[in-house]
């Protein structure tokens, strides 16, 4: 089975590093999405994710700024698109849109449908749906579908994260049957470390999409209490990509009890809105999140991140005082009874 992913070792590598900012550390410890430019067979580098909990605010400013410039971009791009990129994008795709889309290469198909997608282009999400299982083996890693999975797995709207999943599967080579989840279990265990963490990030994603998910997140939360942080990370990133209801408890575990700050920020994130959990599944944490804010095993900063993690799920700004999220948790309860 041939695999297409984000870049191959060697002098590649580096030259991708290189050109991709992405690949580089970043001091905040990184995360809400992928973005790596990969291409060929071996296994490499996952995705690097680049915000953190403590820059999530400022980056979803950027991520919408960057989604308006897209839109108008594709639309003088493709001026005979008027369904889909004109200013009222509730129209519906017309035939001619369909047929100028069937003509092009499914490399073209996925980057225009994926772009249209993040800018919120009614019918791109189901276009995607419906093509993209022809796209396997046909759509390869470029920094433009790098780019786009960033900014797909960065969207408000969970149905353009879930399209960023499936073109990036697609882009990888990874169809979604055990064969490949075979070859991506086979990666996790690789003793390559750049092909270990890739493989993480990639059994999240087909966790996601339905690919013997109980089992590719029994082996995500085995990799929780691997001996290096780096390892530790991915696997925090990989359950969150799964939205696996499994995968909330080791993560709440994993905030309170790991060892790096680096693991425990990446799994207070997961929980408050980067990976793939629902609205309602991140509602089910807040009452250890409370917990958290002020239990004295932790330090000051896993108190804060705790804050910002309640303050991300439940859009309320109250300060950082464990007492009155308590009251407007309690009162929020009372109310729904």
């Amino acid at each position: 089975m041939k695999v297409s992913q984000p870049f191959s070792a060697g002098s590649g590598a580096t030259n991708a590093a290189s050109a991709d900012p992405r690949l580089q550390p970043t001091p905040d410890y990184g995360t809400l999405g992928p973005g790596s430019d990969l291409t060929g067979v071996a296994a490499q580098v996952p995705p690097a994710p680049r915000t953190s909990l403590r820059s999530a605010h400022l980056i979803a400013a950027v991520i919408g700024m960057v989604t308006a410039l897209m839109a108008g971009t594709l639309k003088s791009a493709h001026p005979a698109w008027p369904g889909w990129l004109s200013p009222h994008p509730s129209a519906p795709a017309s035939s001619r849109d369909v047929h100028q889309l069937d003509r092009m290469k499914p490399q073209k198909q996925a980057e225009t449908l994926l772009e249209a997608a993040v800018a919120h282009s009614q019918g791109a999400v189901e276009q995607i749906s419906s093509r993209v299982d022809r796209w396997n083996g046909k759509v390869e890693w470029n920094s433009q579908i790098a780019n786009l999975t960033t900014a797909a797995l960065n969207s408000s709207d969970m149905r353009v994260r879930e399209s960023g999943v499936e073109v990036e599967l697609a882009a990888y080579g990874l169809a979604k049957n055990s064969a490949s989840l075979d070859y991506v279990l086979k990666t996790v265990d690789s003793p390559d470390h750049s092909q270990k963490i890739w493989g993480l990030w990639a059994l999240g994603l087909m966790a996601n999409r339905g690919v013997e998910s109980e089992q590719a997140v029994d082996v995500l939360k085995a990799h929780l209490n691997d001996s290096d942080p780096d390892s530790r990370r991915w696997a925090v990133e990989g359950l969150a990509l799964s939205g696996s209801d499994s995968a909330l408890e080791p993560l709440l575990a994993t905030m309170h009890n790991d060892r790096s700050p680096m693991v425990r920020e990446r799994a207070a994130c997961s929980l408050a809105e980067s990976g793939m959990f629902t609205t309602e599944q991140r509602f089910t944490v807040v009452p250890q999140l409370l917990t958290y804010t002020d239990d004295p095993s932790l330090d000051t900063q896993t108190h804060a991140w705790a804050f910002q993690a309640l303050g991300d799920i439940t859009h309320q700004r109250l300060p950082q005082n464990s007492a009155a999220w308590r009251n407007w948790y309690d009162v929020t309860n009372s109310n729904r009874r």
